[in-house]
């Protein structure tokens, strides 16, 4: 598949975004709105009842503060998940909030662990490693852009602070790096020049041939500059025609 084929702009690239943070937005209006808490529909370790956070703990969020910082991470990764590997957007959310969730669930402190930053650790480190992986020129920029605006993110997978999921996150980054080594996403092939071809001859090459075996550039010459050789001649012989022919 070329580039223009696989980057290619959708109404999924904005509409996803845009509605994985209504969805977050409106859960945290709901709590406010009936007067009730959701953190209990969280992740709780190693509990059966606690299982339920595995799907239900990436929409509830403890502050208005904790939505917010995770509102905006959310939307570009999931625009960048969607705009550069569409064809394994849905595998990635879907696996990342599985697995992830089953791994807070079995590491995590006995605490409730709730908020989309799970999600949002698989997204970056899913961008950012099979971009690596690929090696293809523009996913690797993009994971350069992913280290240099979220690279802070990683001191949050160990425990610097009080009151952060570190395990949940943790449990993302891990999931993300798993997922970028056996999610297949398609790539596109980069164009090749004629000197990457294999069937190229460098002999045949026109910018190749103004180079002499030792690497000098020089002027190949043109068909007006060729001389020449002195030792050819023509010589035209005239034969002058008879006027005095008979006529009969």
């Amino acid at each position: 598949m070329s580039e223009m084929g696989h980057f290619k702009f959708s109404n999924k690239v904005l509409a996803i975004p845009l509605l994985a943070m209504i969805i977050i937005w409106a859960v945290y209006w709901l709590e406010l709105a009936l007067g009730v808490n959701f953190n209990e529909m969280g992740v709780m370790p190693r509990t059966l009842s606690g299982l339920k956070g595995v799907i239900l703990s990436p929409f509830i969020h403890g502050s208005l503060e904790h939505l917010y910082n995770n509102t905006i991470p959310l939307g570009i990764l999931l625009t960048a998940l969607w705009y550069f590997y569409k064809d394994a957007a849905w595998k990635i959310v879907l696996y990342g909030i599985l697995i992830s969730g089953l791994l807070t669930w079995l590491i995590g402190r006995t605490s409730y662990h709730i908020g989309a930053s799970g999600l949002i650790y698989v997204l970056a480190s899913f961008i950012f490693f099979k971009g690596i992986f690929s090696s293809y020129y523009r996913l690797i920029a993009l994971s350069l852009i992913v280290v240099f605006i979220y690279g802070s993110l990683l001191w949050y997978i160990f425990p610097v602070k009080e009151g952060i999921s570190w395990e949940g996150h943790l449990a993302g980054f891990l999931t993300g790096l798993l997922l970028a080594s056996v999610v297949k996403a398609t790539i596109p092939k980069p164009k090749k020049y004629e000197w990457e071809k294999e069937d190229f001859k460098e002999e045949d090459d026109l910018f190749l041939k103004h180079f002499d075996e030792k690497g000098n550039f020089r002027e190949l010459p043109t068909i007006e500059e060729v001389s020449e050789d002195d030792s050819f001649k023509v010589n035209y012989i005239y034969r002058s025609t008879d006027q005095n022919n008979e006529k009969e």
